[in-house]
């Protein structure tokens, strides 16, 4: 079974959760479709979500009464595309005392280099920021991008971006991954030093990563929290309130 990063007392971590699940931003018994078999969002005390333009105006003060404790916003494209709703959100999260974090999609036909200047251009080094992610995908439905991704040439292409963006910001940037991206790229052990947060939407992360240690899991596409109007990504924290506050303070 794959670990989380930290193990939890999962008794007094479930009779929390069923605390919790009543409240809008609380985590839900199960997602539509889910075929959870263990670990289960509500095994995990801190949750959050993720947002780009599609969520539209957001009430964040909303989002921080309805319980979200952490957000990551879509900053970046490959090399010239700024999500029109960052600056927005960088600067409401923060007003709501919402830890947040900005996250870059890797464009695969952009030189990595190029990337990272524009990621760099756009998100303020701010110290009290989460770490930066770097969000890596297989986009075999992209009309302007027809690249094979090689594993080695995309290792190292990674490898590249994550380093220019620890020199720049100072923390070690986390890695979002989907499963077909990991199975084809990352798996079994690549990046094992760095903090990783998974996709996997309808089963248990350990059926799609297995043996991979994890820090945030998405593990909802369609959720909703109050303060967003439509559909957003909720996701967990793989550890203890206590331990969310260890990590935000290492970071």
């Amino acid at each position: 079974m794959m670990k989380p990063f930290f193990s939890l007392p999962s008794l007094v971590v479930a009779a929390a959760a069923l605390l919790l699940s009543g409240c809008g931003g609380g985590p839900p018994q199960m997602p539509p479709g889910a075929q959870f078999n263990g670990p289960y969002p509500s095994d995990f005390q801190v949750h959050g979500i993720d947002v780009s333009r599609y969520q539209g105006e957001i009430d964040w003060q909303a989002v921080r009464n309805s319980g979200v404790e952490f957000v990551w916003i879509k900053a970046t494209e490959g090399g010239d595309h700024l999500d029109p709703k960052f600056v927005q959100n960088w600067n409401g999260a923060a007003a709501a005392g919402i830890p947040r974090g900005a996250y870059h999609f890797v464009y695969w036909c952009r030189d990595p280099r190029e990337e990272m200047a524009w990621f760099k251009r756009n998100v303020p080094a701010d110290p009290s920021a989460l770490p930066p992610v770097l969000d890596v995908e297989v986009t075999p439905e992209s009309k302007t991008c027809k690249r094979i991704l090689h594993r080695e040439e995309v290792l190292a292409d990674m490898r590249l971006m994550l380093a220019e963006m620890e020199r720049h910001y100072g923390k070690r940037p986390v890695i979002y991954v989907t499963v077909d991206f990991y199975r084809h790229i990352m798996h079994p052990n690549e990046f094992a030093d760095y903090p990783v947060w998974v996709r996997s939407t309808k089963y248990s992360p350990p059926i799609h990563y297995p043996g991979r240690r994890w820090v945030f899991w998405q593990y909802q596409s369609d959720g909703y929290v109050p303060g967003i109007k439509g559909k957003v990504d909720r996701n967990a924290f793989a550890g203890t309130r206590a331990q969310w506050q260890a990590w935000l303070r290492s970071q």
